[in-house]
């Protein structure tokens, strides 16, 4: 190999070199809220309205949204009307990681029918490819 170009590392090498990286990082929790309570007995949004939600809300690097992206790791509907959201991303130095969040909850609050939005970042399990819905992998492959 010529020593003017630097050596190119594998799959292997590069994912072991990535978990390393992560695993250095330290892994900031965030956590954004949104919304007000409703008011008793009110109507509360479906599960399939938080999602469509989620589905406005697109990370400003990849353009899959965070649900196709399979960010979005849990969904709790309370009885009252609140959401809880547990979500994650690429890694935790991802330069979104205070926006992406906020963004999701805001999304979910503005719905009808959805009291207090909490969205919690998770980093376990950490994301993977795979987590992707088919959605999210087919627009993938369109780039």
């Amino acid at each position: 190999m010529s020593e003017d170009k630097p050596e190119l590392l594998d799959e292997d090498q590069e994912a072991q070199l990535l978990q390393a990286l992560a695993a250095q990082a330290p892994a900031e929790e965030y956590v954004a809220t949104a919304g007000e309570p409703l008011p008793e007995g009110a109507l509360t949004a479906s599960g399939d309205d938080i999602v469509n939600a989620l589905k406005n809300v697109s990370d400003p690097e990849i353009p899959i949204n965070i649900y196709d992206m399979g960010f979005i790791y849990d969904i709790r509907r309370l009885n009252n009307g609140n959401v809880e959201i547990d979500m994650t991303l690429t890694a935790p130095t991802c330069p979104v990681a205070g926006i992406l969040p906020q963004q999701a909850a805001d999304a979910v609050a503005a719905l009808c029918g959805v009291g207090q939005v909490t969205v919690k970042v998770v980093w376990e399990p950490a994301w993977t490819p795979e987590r992707m819905t088919e959605d999210g992998k087919a627009v993938l492959e369109l780039f």
